[in-house]
């Protein structure tokens, strides 16, 4: 019983020693376990700011990125108008050019058909002048003397004449194509042999000017008149006087009878 008690008293005693220790114990784990949920909580806050300076910067570089997409936008619209400008101006002033063109054909072909027909009228009146002149003079024929008869119809004839030779050089000229040979002051005679319908027969050289290839290119431009129909406009004698046999002279300056 001793023992027991003694016993006892020693694991009272034991028990009032411990005690403060474990208290202490518990304490201090406590604070370690509050410092150690402390020092998590600030290591998650300091980690949601990292995420919210990161977020920031994300949003800071995305705006800028944004900004920047909506600089190019307007510039590269702008680009876009100035070149739709340039080629709306471009497309204007060639319509302009075309036009102006168009119109200045219209004007020429218009020129063009108002001098072709005034040359024509002319020609008619010529023309017409010189039948009235040789209906005149026939209708003087018919009323007149003899003699004066033969001098009307002689001044008639030289005049219709100067006409066809006129008309003569005009077709020559037109066939005529000038050799490279040919020059100022050269001559060609040609003997032209016709029918009383106009019809050119023959065409040959009387006298050379020197220069073959300008006396063929001559005889070859009569030649390529074939028929000068006015002829007609001659009574017989005056074409079997003048025009049976008619000789002409060439030269390259005019092409004159």
């Amino acid at each position: 019983q001793a023992t027991t008690q003694t016993n006892q008293k020693i694991a009272g005693e034991t028990k009032k020693t411990t005690a403060p220790v474990y208290e202490t114990e518990q304490l201090e784990q406590k604070k370690a376990e509050q410092e150690k949920v402390a020092a998590k909580a600030a290591e998650q806050k300091k980690a949601q700011e990292a995420q919210k300076a990161e977020a920031a910067k994300k949003a800071d570089a995305d705006k800028k990125a944004a900004e920047q997409k909506k600089l190019a936008d307007v510039a590269k619209k702008k680009a876009a108008d100035e070149a739709a400008k340039k080629k709306a101006a471009e497309d204007a002033k060639k319509k302009a050019a075309e036009e102006a063109k168009k119109k200045a054909a219209a004007e020429a072909a218009k020129k063009k058909k108002a001098d072709d027909a005034k040359k024509k009228a002319a020609e008619a009146s010529q023309r017409k002048a010189v039948e009235d002149k040789k209906a005149a003079a026939l209708a003087e024929l018919l009323s007149d003397d003899v003699g004066r008869q033969q001098a009307i119809a002689d001044t008639v004839g030289d005049e219709v004449a100067g006409s066809l030779d006129d008309l003569i050089v005009m077709l020559v000229s037109q066939q005529w194509r000038r050799p490279p040979s040919a020059r100022n002051g050269m001559s060609v005679e040609v003997l032209i042999e016709m029918l009383p319908d106009g019809t050119i027969t023959n065409a040959s050289v009387t006298r050379s000017s020197g220069d073959s290839p300008f006396d063929n290119s001559a005889v070859q431009a009569v030649r390529n008149v074939g028929r000068i129909a006015e002829m007609q406009q001659l009574d017989r004698a005056t074409f079997d006087r003048l025009y049976r046999q008619r000789r002409a002279v060439f030269k390259p300056e005019d092409l004159g009878l």
